[in-house]
């Protein structure tokens, strides 16, 4: 699913939470997410809820986050590329 790129300002304000990682940064939103579980299933070395912080951007190579990330059906989760 592609969505406008915003700044990480308009994901803040919008009520979204940053995980950071070396070359990306993954943006998420709680309110926003409809639990489909496509981020979990996708890559459970990323994206896995028995850890914190859940979210683990440098646990894949960049070009897999942006695939898991935009296979989520809600918009709850973004990214940044550094």
């Amino acid at each position: 699913m592609s969505q406008k790129q915003l700044s990480a300002a308009e994901l803040m304000e919008k009520g979204f939470r940053k995980y950071s990682g070396e070359e990306i940064d993954v943006y998420f939103n709680l309110d926003t997410c409809m639990h489909s579980g496509h981020c979990v299933l996708g890559n459970r070395a990323i994206f896995n809820t028995d850890r914190r912080p859940w979210i683990a951007p440098d646990n894949a190579d960049v070009e897999e986050v942006i695939r898991v990330v935009e296979n989520c059906p809600s918009g709850a989760l973004r990214y940044i590329r550094k």
